[in-house]
């Protein structure tokens, strides 16, 4: 075989390798979408899970005054080398997808299967604290009251009633960067925070109904947050390794609380669009489940659903894993 054939045939190699990448990444940012629309579930966790999270902040931070610098300087791919451009375009087209996905199918499954989904993400959760105490030695004093912080941080917010807002481009926008913090946070739901400033149902149905001018308000606050938060975390992870996955298996942890599948509402509040939702839930066990909520508890579906949701994080871990990085 000549030298060009073999040219060719390492090329045509790269190519279909760097094709099954990106469609990995996709799906890693797919995943992130579906989490972030789900209050409970963060898409960091998810981005824990799949193995891209010092990656993805640090990507994000590099979007800096040196990219905007090469930009005026006309050197398009060099600034696109320097923000890590195809991991972040790639990554953010399937958490878009994964939103849009989910505006109709996560809501059904809330409504429908509550206890199912949320013994899914439960097993995910619980799956991921275990491997994340490999990042962080647990024997330190410090990093368990790293942890411990991170769980009453997660537990506290969880606690916060949901209000209804005035909903106005400008609450939007401060919503969106608040939000967009929780959701690049292990164990800390940005559609929870939307719950919390009440614009969750309303953003949904913006997606929904293609609202234009307040998804590209949306957008813009979720950048603006993205690109000041991501310093502050990149700092963290550089400076405070340990501490900072301490405190993110905390975070995990504390969200147990919310993710737990049987819980009984004990107050509501009607939305902007005229629902009534719960604005406070109290968790009960699934033995006294149908005597509080008259509902079945569904325990073997959710059962599945958990050792589902764990046996994935393994899998996913197992998978990404055994290969180098790209």
């Amino acid at each position: 075989m000549s030298a060009a054939a073999d040219d060719r045939e390492n090329q045509q190699g790269s190519q279909a390798a760097g094709a099954a990448s990106h469609t990995l990444l996709f799906c890693k940012g797919l995943a992130m979408g579906l989490g972030d629309s789900v209050p409970g579930v963060s898409g960091g966790t998810i981005a824990v899970i799949t193995n891209i999270y010092d990656q993805l902040i640090f990507s994000i931070k590099s979007v800096d005054g040196t990219a905007v610098k090469l930009l005026f300087d006309r050197r398009v791919n060099a600034a696109w080398r320097h923000i890590n451009g195809t991991f972040l375009s790639v990554l953010a087209l399937g958490i878009l997808c994964g939103l849009l996905i989910s505006a109709n199918t996560v809501l059904y499954l809330l409504a429908n299967q509550f206890e199912a989904l949320m013994a899914f993400f439960l097993g995910l959760v619980l799956a991921s604290s275990w491997l994340l105490k490999d990042e962080f030695d647990v024997g330190q004093a410090k990093n368990l009251v790293a942890l411990l912080l991170g769980a009453l941080l997660t537990l506290a917010v969880g606690m916060i009633s949901p209000r209804i807002a005035e909903l106005s481009l400008v609450y939007v926008f401060f919503s969106a960067s608040i939000a967009i913090c929780a959701m690049i946070l292990p164990g800390l739901s940005g559609a929870f925070i939307l719950l919390l400033l009440g614009v969750y149902e309303f953003i949904l149905l913006a997606l929904i109904e293609f609202n234009l001018p307040y998804i590209l308000v949306f957008i813009a606050g979720c950048v603006v947050g993205l690109l000041l938060f991501s310093r502050v975390l990149a700092w963290l992870l550089n400076s405070y390794h340990q501490l900072s996955y301490g405190c993110i298996t905390g975070m995990l942890l504390g969200s147990i609380t919310v993710l737990w599948p049987w819980q009984h509402r004990v107050s509501s509040y009607t939305d902007a669009a005229g629902e009534v939702q719960p604005r406070l839930s109290a968790n009960v066990l699934p033995t006294n489940y149908a005597e509080v909520t008259g509902l079945e508890p569904a325990l073997l579906l959710a059962l599945m659903c958990f050792l589902a949701g764990a046996l994935l994080v393994f899998g996913l871990h197992r998978l990404f894993n055994s290969k180098p990085a790209s």
